[in-house]
């Protein structure tokens, strides 16, 4: 099995089971994201207890990467703290425009991802839960649209 197998095995079973799925109760911070191109909506729910992300999760309806994408965020992102939580968000939008060489070998299952980038409408697929974290992180209120 090549690297490529294995990253889009990693997406077909983050889409097919996705990991945190499911409103969080107590929740401090939420936000909600839409993509219009593709239909993709979600839900972004975070606990934070000094600082640190201690519980996160989504629910929504979208398209495989866009669902493979919120799911691998809320298992990278839980036990972060806020500053990590952004600054991957930071690295995850560089790996995903490829606007800058960013370091995939340290993003571990989040660089299944990588090959998004080389198909333009779907980058919006897969950063929608990155950009809704960040707005959920901040305490934005504004839902989060990626036209």
């Amino acid at each position: 099995m090549d690297l490529r197998e294995l990253y889009q095995d990693v997406i077909v079973d983050h889409n097919r089971n996705p990991r945190n799925f499911h409103p969080l109760e107590g929740a401090v911070r939420i936000a909600e994201g839409y993509n219009p191109l593709c239909g993709d909506k979600l839900s972004v729910y975070a606990r934070i207890d000094d600082g640190r992300i201690t519980d996160v999760s989504f629910v929504g309806s979208g398209c495989a990467i866009s669902t493979a994408s919120a799911s691998l965020m809320t298992e990278a992102v839980k036990g972060k703290t806020v500053a990590e939580a952004e600054a991957l968000f930071a690295d995850m939008h560089e790996l995903l425009t490829g606007k800058t060489a960013a370091d995939a070998g340290r993003l571990g299952k989040l660089a299944a991802l990588a090959g998004v980038k080389d198909y333009p409408a779907r980058v919006k697929c897969a950063t929608l839960s990155w950009h809704t974290l960040h707005a959920a992180l901040q305490g934005d209120l504004t839902p989060v649209r990626t036209e």
